[in-house]
Order: C-alpha cells, then sequence, then structure tokens
C-alpha cells in the first residue's frame, strides 16, 4: 500500500542526515563481513556510550540515585565487556580480510545519570534484539558462535540494569529479534558522523516514530506514536494503516487511528508483549518486510504483571 512520504525528506527531517553512510539494500545477500561490521558499529556506539558516562558520572552521582557502589563497580565491569567485543570484532574483521568499521562520533542527549542508566538498559535492549536478528543470516558457524557468545553477554548486561532501575530483568519468555534496517533505525539518531574510510553499511534508517505517551503502559492502553517532523498518509486517502509489534512469534497488527502529530494504537494483550518493546508502522496487515515498514521502530516500555 502507498503512502505519501518521501523517505529521503523524511530522513533529513528526523535530524538521521549526518548517520554513517547508508547504502540501499540490495538484492544480493548480506556477507558475514558485513554482518560482523553491523555489530562493530553497535560495539563501538555502546563502548563509546559508557567510556563517557563512567567520565561524566562518579560513584557519587550514582549513589545519589540509590545506585550503590557494586552498581558502579559492575557498570565498569559491562564498560570494560564492550571494549573487549570491539577489539574482538575488529580482530576478526582484520584476521578475515575485512576493512573493520571505525569508532564515529556520537551524541547521546544524556545530561543526568539517571538518564544516562535509563538509557542503558535501552542500548542494551536493543544490542540482545540486534544479534537475535542478525543470528539467521550468519553463514559461518565460527561467527555465528561467537556472535552467540556476544548476544549471551549482552543479555545479561541488559537484565542487570533493568533490575537495578526497579524493571522485571526477564519480562517476556522469548527475546524479540530486529532485522538490520530496525536496529540501524534506533542506533541512527545517535550517530552525528563517521569516518570517511569506513566501509559502507548495507542497510538503511526508516523515518522516525516516537512513544508520546507517558508514565506506566499495560495491555489494551491506547498510545500515542509521534512522527516528529513528518505527516504520513495513505495516497489514496482511504488506505488504512497498521501499528505491527514485533514479537519471536510474528508481528500483532493494530489499526493505527490518525491523531494531531501521529497515530493512536492500542497496546495488545499478549504474553509475548512485555518490557522493552518494538512497534512499526505499515500498510501490510499480513507481514512487516523492509518493504511494507513505513516507520519506526518506536521503543515501548510496557508493564504488564507478570504470571
Amino acid at each position: 500500500m502507498k503512502f505519501s512520504q518521501s523517505v529521503v525528506a523524511l530522513v533529513a527531517t528526523a535530524g538521521l542526515s549526518a548517520a554513517a553512510p547508508l547504502a540501499k539494500r540490495q538484492a544480493t545477500a548480506i556477507t558475514d563481513a558485513d554482518i560482523l561490521n553491523y555489530a562493530l558499529t553497535l560495539e563501538h556506539l555502546e563502548d563509546t556510550f559508557y567510556r563517557e558516562g563512567l567520565a561524566n558520572y562518579t560513584e557519587a552521582d550514582f549513589a545519589a540515585i540509590g545506585l550503590d557502589a557494586t552498581f558502579y563497580t559492575n557498570l565498569k565491569e559491562i564498560s570494560s565487556d564492550e571494549t573487549t567485543h570491539v577489539a574482538f570484532l575488529t580482530a576478526g574483521l582484520t584476521a578475515a580480510g575485512a576493512t573493520p568499521v571505525a569508532e564515529c562520533t556520537y551524541d547521546f542527549g544524556v545530561s543526568t545519570p539517571a538518564q544516562f542508566v535509563a538509557l542503558a538498559s535501552v542500548l542494551e535492549g536493543v544490542g540482545v534484539s540486534a544479534y537475535l536478528g542478525a543470528a539467521a543470516d550468519i553463514m559461518s558457524k565460527t561467527y555465528l558462535t561467537d556472535a552467540g557468545s556476544i548476544l549471551t553477554v549482552e543479555s545479561r548486561h541488559n537484565a542487570y540494569i533493568r533490575q537495578a532501575l526497579g524493571e522485571s530483568p526477564f519480562p517476556i519468555p522469548f527475546d524479540t529479534p530486529l532485522d538490520f534496517d530496525e536496529v540501524y533505525t534506533l542506533a541512527a539518531p545517535f550517530i552525528v558522523s563517521c569516518p570517511a574510510s569506513n566501509p559502507a553499511l548495507p542497510v538503511m534508517a526508516f523515518p522516525e516514530l516516537a512513544l508520546g505517551t507517558t508514565g506506566t503502559i499495560v495491555a489494551n492502553q491506547t498510545i500515542t506514536l509521534l512522527t516528529p517532523g513528518y505527516t504520513l498518509a495513505a495516497v489514496d486517502g482511504t488506505s488504512p494503516l497498521y501499528a505491527a509489534f514485533i514479537t519471536i512469534l510474528g508481528p500483532i497488527f493494530v489499526p493505527a487511528t490518525p491523531v494531531s502529530g501521529g497515530f493512536s494504537v492500542v497496546v495488545p494483550a499478549s504474553p509475548e508483549i512485555n518490557g522493552q518493546s518494538y512497534v512499526v508502522l505499515t500498510g501490510c496487515s499480513d507481514a512487516v518486510t523492509d518493504d511494507t515498514v513505513v516507520a519506526g521502530p518506536a521503543i515501548v516500555e510496557i508493564t504488564n504483571p507478570l504470571p
């Protein structure tokens, strides 16, 4: 279904035009080197995030928001893990004869220890979904094992930080996979610029989709998804738009109703939709693919009672 939007204009409006080099996905298969560089791009982002956070905030700063010395020590261990992941992936790409991407310049938009910890939880959750989503495309069994080893560590990071924030460390029985473009859409707003020598990633960013609802969100609640800086409408003026909540068992579609600045949707009641959840806008109610997504994902933290 066609919708009146210019992806180029929308990406620029959403502030993503200065992100890492984009290359529209081609019909040819993505290579293991592409996937490792994609993973390295994310690891560079996390590595820089933690190094900057530990440089900006002291143990006393975290204690002032109720996070003790043990948390600070574990935060330093998480930072060390991310640095190790960067070195590991860089060495692997170099050994394989591929050019590893270098660290970019980032703007994480955090100004308090509380904002830093909240974003750490989000980034770790996206990292888990990124590795999980990429696993099926990795051809080398060795690389698949390597990626799986990083994935399990990222998952422990995520669970630990979620628990520190008073959130469930494991809110759903299955983690949610995201594809390359969905993950890059979430990472791109933090990337200011990258070295010109970096290999172009075979990814593209969708137009931004943001959560406009504050406070605790639960199943069957109506929430607002914002399309900042652009308007999304069907070319024929009548075709419906859907919000697709992504799960391991497949997307769950709900109608997206136009409102000022975006769309209202009802959070589906499903055991697979809880904790850090992802929703995209699409003109198709049968499947979610890079060809059908028109915006998003947005991240929605859902707090349903656990069994």
